[in-house]
């Protein structure tokens, strides 16, 4: 069992052996845990690095940041921190404890506690595995809720009974783990997750705990397939009442996971994606814009993000009709287009999939977005154009023939903008 810290490279297990050879000149326990063992069992990539020191004390943290010539920042409100070496590797540290919730779907409050209950207090059994740090030792697992076994038959098992009442954003992590993974939820497991879920659990949630939540499961690979299990099991209601998923919202949500993947295949060194902004925008579709804007505040979303799901609802029938037509001028799909997030353009092609608009906009994204002009103002001032309101009109004729392929070199733009009439100096 030794082996699978192996599988992690030299220097992150060199980082994890000083931590163990310090705790124990300290007389200190020192634990990897976390998603990162989970993955080292099963072979999956995770180089997040968490450890868990038992008892606390508040030298450890300081005196390993020294000799790993570490960054630290400290979390007081957690009781956790984290450093970051000179290669940019990171640590997050915590004291073992357990948790008591005071409420259903409260915060708990935490106390100081042994790895056992520090593992406990975990959502499910496979992420309840931890790796022995100390040197005589090094290396070997701690199970005592036999997560290992759990993965190699493939189950998402609770660790207590109250488990979905205490965090019912269990559920929807359930639902994540199991779908990314290839899990399937243990059935008691299942029944306490409907029963939670049927009970409206998730609704007594934060918003903001809900929007983190619904973050991770839409940032996944195969969103889709993660939101028709989570709508299976728990319903979407608990985002918004008018949530729904008709059979054409399944086909949609498909197809947005295609155009995300095509998108990436294309155009590889554009800015990456907020896919889990794509597949929210979808959910919303049956808001209107000012249920749209009472969601955002109440989830707490930034003001682009709002900003990008309002204008994919307000996108007008009419501009989808231009886009849909056969030789229609380059500068009308770039005004249409330009103003656009790829979010949004991408969600559009989506929806109205016709084989025209698919091009037109493919075109757009290709040859046209985000095309820069060869002069500017500071162009025209220089040719002795006096400053005007047909400044405007210049670069935006100017415009319109780079899109046209009239114009191709900033020479060629600066000869035409000194045959345009217009009052000079």
């Amino acid at each position: 069992m030794k082996a699978y810290i192996k599988r992690l490279p030299k220097q992150f297990r060199d980082l994890l052996y000083l931590a163990g050879k310090l705790a124990s000149q300290k007389g200190m326990n020192v634990y990897l845990v976390g998603g990162c063992v989970r993955d080292l069992i099963l072979g999956a990539p995770n180089l997040d690095l968490d450890i868990v020191v038992q008892p606390e004390c508040p030298n450890f943290t300081s005196e390993l940041a020294a000799r790993l010539n570490a960054r630290m920042v400290v979390h007081q409100r957690f009781k956790t921190a984290t450093l970051i070496t000179p290669r940019k590797i990171k640590l997050d540290i915590a004291t073992a404890r357990s948790e008591i919730y005071p409420q259903p779907a409260s915060l708990p409050v935490v106390i100081p506690a042994g790895i056992k209950e520090d593992l406990a207090r975990r959502d499910f059994t496979i992420n309840a595995l931890a790796i022995d740090l100390l040197p005589d030792n090094f290396g070997g697992l701690v199970d005592f809720y036999n997560g290992r076994q759990d993965l190699e038959k493939k189950l998402i098992r609770i660790l207590h009974d109250s488990s979905f009442i205490d965090d019912p954003t269990r559920i929807i992590r359930a639902v994540r783990f199991e779908q990314r993974l290839k899990f399937k939820i243990e059935p008691y497991s299942l029944e306490l997750l409907k029963d939670a879920s049927g009970a409206g659990m998730l609704n007594q949630v934060s918003p903001h705990r809900l929007r983190d939540e619904l973050m991770l499961i839409l940032k996944e690979e195969g969103a889709s397939r993660h939101i028709l299990r989570l709508n299976t099991l728990a319903g979407l209601d608990f985002i918004h009442s008018k949530c729904e998923l008709p059979r054409k919202n399944l086909i949609y949500l498909s197809q947005i996971e295609k155009e995300i993947s095509s998108f990436r295949s294309m155009f590889p060194k554009r800015r990456a994606l907020d896919t889990w902004l794509m597949y929210l925008t979808a959910l919303l579709a049956n808001l209107s814009k000012e249920e749209i804007k009472k969601f955002s505040r109440r989830f707490g979303l930034r003001k682009g993000e709002e900003k990008r799901v309002i204008s994919f609802k307000k996108f007008s029938p009419s501009a989808v009709l231009k886009l849909t037509r056969k030789n229609v001028p380059v500068g009308e799909i770039y005004k249409i287009l330009e103003p656009l997030s790829f979010e949004v353009i991408l969600l559009i092609k989506a929806k109205y999939g016709k084989k025209t608009l698919r091009l037109n906009i493919e075109n757009y994204l290709r040859h046209h977005n985000g095309i820069r002009l060869y002069a500017s103002g500071n162009d025209l001032n220089k040719l002795g154009l006096l400053p005007g309101a047909y400044y405007k009109r210049i670069l935006n004729q100017l415009l319109h023939l780079q899109l046209e392929g009239k114009i191709s070199s900033r020479r060629a733009a600066l000869s035409w903008i000194r045959r345009f009439k217009c009052p000079r100096n």
